[in-house]
């Protein structure tokens, strides 16, 4: 995820009705944050507003930091089900995506298979709601910087919610931002890292938000999220839509929407990414 500058933050209450007449009350910006800015601490932030439990500042440097679980060895592509998607295959098709910011063709060098992040974000063409995606990548080799400038890209369902894309081995940040971290929300269970260069995985189960009529939140998006084999999320519910240092605000458009890939300035790269629609068990 991109990180900012220090600068005051105007910051609003959004109150977010549930089902069963709950409310949850979330900080959020008044303002829309630019895509590409600096960081202002290598370890976080403690000048962010509290997080809706109350417990961490978004970014809070002072979150424990996950223990360290080593995952099994990386192996071969992971073949997609015959009721798959395809969005990133063999050779050198990257039809089904595009620039966010036109819409035009992507401009991400790709090679047998493997695309590699460039100037700019890219999306799906396609929308999605409830999904299952698997997704591979790999962080630079060669490393360098450190923190959220090392490795750093992610992975958006619905457009809006991220899980984080890091080169987190021995590679200490702000716990909600290290690697399959739900940005700004919630640190993985377990930090399930491979070494740089090495091929990972996440393999997600997200739930879109559904909305009343009135446009109250009736079920907020969730992300169950396996790394490398390991669970680091568990049916977990997102406060609202990814931001920095903010959590957005729930609107009723994120029911659906692309699968985004984020550019920060990193070369991260990408291979065997597919998705399956999920329906009811009597659908």
């Amino acid at each position: 995820m991109n990180t900012s500058a220090r600068r005051v933050i105007p910051v609003v209450v959004l109150s977010i009705a549930m089902a069963g007449g709950a409310t949850i009350r979330v900080l959020s910006d008044q303002q829309p944050q630019p895509q590409q800015q600096q960081q202002q601490s290598p370890l976080g932030y403690e000048d962010t507003p509290m997080q809706p439990n109350g417990k961490w500042h978004i970014h809070d440097p002072k979150r424990p930091q996950p223990r360290v679980v080593t995952p099994g060895p990386a192996g071969d592509p992971i073949p997609a089900p015959s009721d798959a998607v395809v969005l990133l295959g063999n050779g050198a098709d990257v039809n089904a995506w595009q620039m966010v910011t036109d819409g035009s063709a992507v401009t991400w060098p790709m090679k047998d298979g493997v695309l590699q992040s460039g100037k700019g974000m890219i999306q799906t063409k396609e929308q999605f709601s409830d999904v299952q995606l698997h997704v591979e990548f790999a962080t630079p080799s060669e490393v360098k910087g450190n923190s959220q400038g090392r490795g750093n890209s992610g992975v958006f369902l619905a457009g809006v919610f991220e899980i984080q894309v890091l080169d987190s081995y021995q590679n200490q940040t702000y716990p909600d931002g290290q690697a399959s971290a739900m940005y700004g929300q919630y640190p993985p269970l377990v930090n399930a890292s491979r070494p740089p260069g090495q091929w990972q995985t996440y393999d997600i189960v997200f739930m879109a938000p559904r909305f009343s009529a009135a446009g109250q939140v009736e079920r907020p998006a969730t992300a169950t999220v396996f790394h490398n084999g390991v669970v680091v999320h568990n049916a977990t519910p997102f406060w609202g839509p990814t931001e920095h240092k903010m959590i957005g605000k729930y609107l009723p458009a994120q029911v659906k929407g692309p699968v985004k890939l984020q550019d920060h300035g990193n070369p991260v790269r990408f291979r065997n990414i597919w998705i399956r629609t999920l329906k009811g068990y009597d659908e």
